[in-house]
Formats: structure tokens, C-alpha cells, sequence
């Protein structure tokens, strides 16, 4: 009999780790509005489509996500074009509603 296969550790997480970066094209840009604080923010929705490899087999992926940009990123974020391509990071958190997640935008390449 063949000794089992050695498994490996999986890697010590990284705490507090929420981290996204997505190549997307801006599909919807709402009215620029203020919080109650006065920090300007930007409601936006992407549209993401790649081929992703999973285990071992290609995977088409498309999705649209619920995206915000909220301070001096709204200035970036507001001189786009829609249809325009970009790579957006940030982190995700819940909606407002507390339906479904929403891509807060904190970076634009």
C-alpha cells in the first residue's frame, strides 16, 4: 500500500485581509451626491469578463458589480467615460441595505 499524499498547510491567513482589484468597464456612473459628513460620493456599476483557469479548466467569467467611490477618488472616477476600461481596487463591504456587496473604489489605474 502507497503512503497517502502529503497535504499541504495551507497558509497562515492574513489578518483582516479585503482586498480587490478588478479590470471592469464602467457601465453606469450616478449623480455626484454629498454623505451627511459633506464627503463627496459616486455610485457606480462595472461590467467584468475574463477567462479564469479553475481547477485546471478554463472558466468564462461576467459579472456586474455595485461600485463607490467615496472622497478625492470621486474626482478620478467622475472624469471617466462611460463604456471606459479600467482597473479599479478597494475593498468590499455590505450595501446600504445590507443586500448583496458593494466594490468601495479606493484606487484607479
Amino acid at each position: 500500500m502507497e503512503p497517502a499524499a502529503a497535504v499541504p498547510e495551507p497558509a497562515a491567513p492574513l489578518p483582516g485581509l479585503n482586498r480587490l482589484v478588478l479590470t471592469a468597464q464602467l457601465i453606469e456612473r450616478g449623480a455626484l451626491r454629498y454623505t451627511p459628513a459633506g464627503v463627496p460620493a459616486l455610485d457606480l456599476r462595472l461590467q467584468h469578463e475574463s477567462t479564469v483557469t479553475e481547477d485546471g479548466s478554463p472558466r468564462k467569467v461576467s459579472m456586474e458589480i455595485k461600485a463607490l467611490g467615496i472622497g478625492a477618488i470621486t474626482q478620478h472616477l467622475g472624469r471617466l467615460v462611460l463604456g471606459s476600461q479600467g482597473t479599479f481596487a478597494g475593498f468590499l463591504a455590505s450595501a446600504r441595505n445590507g443586500r448583496g456587496l458593494l466594490f468601495h473604489i479606493t484606487e484607479l489605474a
